[in-house]
Formats: C-alpha cells, structure tokens, sequence
C-alpha cells in the first residue's frame, strides 16, 4: 500500500466529507476527488466508516497541533492578564483558518445522530479534547481553581461569532466582550486581590 495513494485518499474524503458531509457522501464521489479507484481506496480503508474515522483523526490532530501552537505562544509569559486573553482570542480566531476542517466539523454538527459513535469519539479526543487540556494546564498554572471548565469557558466567550451562524469567527469587539465576562465570571480580581 502506497502512502502517497492513502494520502490522496485522506485528501480527497476530507473534501468530499466537508462539501457533501457522512450522510451523502459516497465511496465513488471520494475515490473520483481522489483520483482513485473505488478498489485502491477499499485497499486502504474498510468502509466508508472507516475513511471518515481516518480523515477526522487526521484533520483534527492538524488543527489541534495549530491550536496548541498558539496556545503555548500565548501563555509562556502572561503580563496584563485580560491584554494577553484578548491576544490570544485573536490569534485563535485568525487559526480558523482552515476551512475545509471546520466545514466537516459543521458538517459532523449537523449529523450528529447519522455518524458513527467512534469517529466521533476519535474527533473529539484528538481535537476538541486535547486542545482543552492544554489550554486547561495553562489556566491552572494562572491559579484558576477549576482550570477545565475554565478552558471551555473562554473558548467558547472568544472563538465563536455569531451563535446562530456555526463557523462564523469573532470580531474584536466579541473578543474583548468574552475576555471581560470570562474574568468577571471566574473572578479573578477577587482573587488576585486576596492573593496580594
């Protein structure tokens, strides 16, 4: 088995899967995007359960490996606490770059109940997951007493544009506003204030 065939493989099902999402896509579509045979695709990957597995494992650990980055750029030495927040909201907003990786995650939102428990599991671990935990260990080195629901809090005030648009990004105003809320919700001048 050729890795530059299973890689054209991955390549091309992230496409198909962002464009036409589980449900719809189809073996053939994947393997004519990937300028493939149906053959040498099932050569590679079991079925299509499979191949979606692969290609959100994939996707996901590049987009967490790109967070992580960011992540650890902006907390190895934090100053002005809500300036360094509003910086990294926006270095996490500017991240979302990768388009064809967040149109499948729309993609999965959308079909939650149709896509395999697994590959969701897989996505999520790789991903979503990993990313928190970092992001969690940073907050508690800052003294957050509940560091994960922390990290979820602030992705979630920082990383999200309009709620009922799915993949839009934040302006600055956004940042600015899920930053302040983010600090009064876990009081931290109460806290830095006891500290002192």
């Amino acid at each position: 088995m050729r890795p530059d065939k299973r890689q054209a493989i991955l390549r091309g099902a992230l496409s198909v899967f962002a464009r036409d999402g589980y449900s719809r896509a189809s073996i053939d579509a994947i393997a004519k995007e990937a300028e493939v045979s149906t053959r040498t695709l099932y050569n590679h990957f079991a079925d299509k359960a499979d191949l979606f597995r692969n290609v959100i494992q994939v996707s996901a650990g590049k987009a967490a490996q790109d967070q992580i980055a960011i992540i650890e750029r902006h907390f190895h030495k934090v100053t002005d606490l809500e300036q360094d927040l509003v910086a990294f909201g926006r270095a996490m907003g500017a991240e979302l770059g990768n388009a064809e990786h967040f149109a499948l995650v729309r993609q999965i939102n959308a079909e939650l109940g149709h896509i395999p428990a697994e590959a969701i599991e897989a996505w999520q671990e790789t991903g979503p997951r990993k990313v928190e935990r970092t992001l969690a260990a940073e907050l508690e080195k800052l003294g957050f007493t509940d560091p994960r629901r922390a990290a979820v809090h602030l992705m979630l005030l920082t990383m999200t544009g309009d709620p009922s648009i799915r993949g839009t990004r934040p302006d600055e105003d956004d940042i600015v506003a899920g930053v302040r809320v983010f600090l009064h919700g876990h009081d931290v001048e109460k806290r830095h204030e006891a500290a002192t």
